[in-house]
């Protein structure tokens, strides 16, 4: 399997450098998740989400990827186009 090395930035991992599995199309996961083991209870989630690590200035093409920290640590749900939020009865 490939590797990326992929910066993070924000939170507890900040300025870290990982290396990262890239899947079949080069790119590494929307989402990184590492869990912190707390003393009592279950263990809490840090998410961190893949973004644009900038672009050239030439031709503007993407130069790569890093993490940024998501401090509500939750997922976006997706949003498919075949469902629709209800409308209120008039």
């Amino acid at each position: 399997m490939r590797s990326e090395p992929t910066p993070f930035e924000g939170g507890p991992m900040d300025g870290r450098v990982l290396p990262i599995l890239t899947g079949p199309t080069g790119h590494p996961p929307k989402w990184y998740e590492i869990p912190v083991p707390t003393p009592d209870g279950p263990p809490t989630v840090l998410l961190y989400e893949r973004v644009p690590s900038g672009y050239s200035k030439r031709l503007g093409l993407q130069k790569g990827w890093k993490y940024a920290f998501r401090p509500s640590g939750t997922k976006p749900r997706p949003r498919w186009p075949w469902t629709k939020t209800p409308r209120p009865q008039a």
